[in-house]
């Protein structure tokens, strides 16, 4: 046994010293080291010996393996210097030729209309409030009072999680969350995402922007929302651009008006953005509804306030001319790469 260990280790220091690639340092690791190789295969004879005999011949086994392992070690490491090497000298470097510049990334149109809401209101002397992706029944609905029967509560329209929670519909429920926690006067803006059950087309989407403002004081009137809309749209749009409100239904403000702007494309002529009218909708207001004081502990016989709620995706889709709102959800470098 001892001349076919002899054997067996010269000839794998003889195979190892072959190896040219890391496949065959691995294949020789599985011939000599493997479970089914012969030196694992003389393990298993030493029962065989006398018991005086194993001690002595079970050390000089693992003498040879730790000696194939050295060898193994040894040349894969030459293995991978030589591999540097032929690599290095194949792909070599000329420092004297010009370096490749890096496409140079951008915010998306989403991003940058977001911002430009952000200043507009932020110098309008507004606060920037943040809330909740998730919220419960009672800041999405009840303290916006809105009925158990509305439609807006339906299966059908919203994403309903469990425990009671969903997926807000508006982002009104950051204005309940500031009135509970401060006292008037509040002045303040909050932006994020919104869900609803809707088909995606060129004007809906499931998940949409909004940014939501309210102001809450002692004084406050209908003049002050409108003049704060007008305000907005021409600073966004450009100094020409005209806005109007119509009046609507909210159940969480009392009076309510929908606000449009003149169009953008076609300056209030007619085309086809506008649906030929001239007008384009940009979203709800209105007064705030005495009951949502209420249900927060604001005193309505005191204070006055108004709110009112813009699509950003909207703003966008107008702002940058899209003809379609999926276009901002597709990552679709052509268009992404003109907002550099």
């Amino acid at each position: 046994m001892q001349d076919k260990l002899d054997a067996l280790v010269a000839e794998a220091l003889q195979a190892i010293k072959a190896c040219r690639t890391g496949n065959d340092i691995l294949n020789a690791r599985a011939g000599y080291l493997g479970k089914k190789s012969v030196l694992n295969d003389l393990f298993s004879k030493l029962r065989n010996l006398p018991p005086e005999e194993r001690p002595a011949f079970g050390q000089k086994i693992n003498q040879a393996r730790n000696q194939i392992e050295e060898a193994l070690a040894l040349s894969s490491e030459e293995v991978k210097k030589a591999a540097w090497e032929k690599q290095s000298s194949a792909a070599a470097i000329d420092l004297s030729m010009p370096g490749q510049s890096l496409a140079r990334g951008g915010l998306h149109p989403l991003t940058l209309v977001r911002r430009q809401i952000e200043d507009v209101f932020v110098s309008m002397g507004f606060q920037i409030a943040e809330g909740f992706d998730i919220e419960d029944d009672f800041h999405n609905f009840d303290a916006l009072n809105t009925p158990a029967d509305h439609p807006s509560r339906n299966l059908a329209d919203t994403f309903y999680l469990e425990n009671g929670l969903l997926l807000r519909t508006q982002t009104s429920t950051v204005q309940i969350r500031v009135m509970e926690k401060y006292p008037p006067p509040i002045r303040i803006i909050s932006l994020g995402r919104c869900y609803r059950n809707d088909k995606p087309d060129p004007t809906h989407l499931p998940m949409f922007h909004q940014v939501e403002a309210l102001v809450v004081d002692e004084g406050i009137s209908l003049a002050d929302l409108t003049s704060t809309l007008q305000q907005f749209a021409q600073i966004m749009f450009g100094a020409g651009v005209r806005s109007r409100i119509r009046p609507h239904f909210f159940p969480f403000t009392e009076p309510s008006a929908e606000m449009d702007i003149s169009c953008v494309s076609c300056g209030g002529t007619g085309c086809r953005v506008c649906k030929y009218n001239g007008w384009i909708e940009m979203g709800g207001a209105g007064m705030v509804d005495p009951n949502v004081f209420d249900a927060v502990g604001i005193d309505s016989e005191r204070y006055t306030g108004f709110a009112f709620g813009l699509g950003i995706d909207r703003i966008a889709m107008l702002k940058y001319k899209f003809p379609d709102l999926r276009i901002l959800l597709e990552n679709d470098l052509r268009m992404l790469r003109q907002f550099k």
